[in-house]
């Protein structure tokens, strides 16, 4: 895709298949599992798990629920910060930190496993990239009430992490439910975008 180009997502389908839905289950306007069902439906490129107040064992029992609703749909689902939880379910694949990524590493996990990686700079993307990261989720790309009083990091940030590597990006960060701002964000060179608080919070 040439980044000068604004990628046309004809449909539905098309923006869906481009998102990876990042859960906050305090933001779900319903009851948490019902609205991963309904994001389930549209299909997502991942269903990504990212509940940090929770410890391992209460982590681990929401995981095997979430799976359970990704598998019915065909859904990737993806763990955040915890390999054991990962191995345990059967995820697809796993979310880290770089800190983490810096500490463990691939350690006890299959080799299957798609391993992620969240950056906030050129040089902890090839960082991540040089210890084995599968793709890497950068950002925060746009304003976000996630990181108030910060401003964000802009397009032309995500573009020089796009030419920095040669891994997939994914942009996080302020991004909604908004063919026109999608579309905008993977003309910069990424390969999906997260969406946390417009996938909590959309009614259908």
């Amino acid at each position: 895709m040439c980044r000068e180009e604004i990628q046309t997502l004809e449909t539905e389908k098309d923006l869906w298949s481009r998102i990876t839905v990042v859960t906050n289950r305090k933001l779900a306007i319903r009851p948490f599992l019902d609205q991963m069902e309904i994001l389930c439906k549209k299909g997502p490129e991942r269903i990504l798990l990212r509940e940090k107040d929770l410890d391992l064992p209460e982590y681990e029992k929401l995981a095997e629920e979430v799976k359970e609703i990704c598998d019915r749909y065909q859904v990737p689902f993806y763990c955040h910060t915890y390999p054991e939880a990962s191995v345990k379910t059967g995820a697809r694949g796993l979310q880290l930190p770089l800190p983490v990524f810096l500490e463990t590493g691939r350690q006890g996990l299959d080799q299957k496993i798609i391993l992620g990686c969240s950056v906030h700079s050129v040089r902890e993307a090839r960082e991540a990239e040089t210890l084995g990261a599968d793709y890497v989720i950068a950002g925060h790309i746009y304003a976000t009430d996630c990181k108030k009083g910060l401003p964000p990091r802009g397009l032309e940030f995500l573009e020089e992490i796009c030419r920095s590597v040669s891994l997939p990006v994914y942009a996080i960060g302020g991004i909604r439910l908004d063919r026109e701002q999608i579309e905008k964000t993977l003309a910069a060179g990424a390969r999906g975008v997260c969406v946390m608080s417009g996938a909590m919070t959309c009614e259908s």
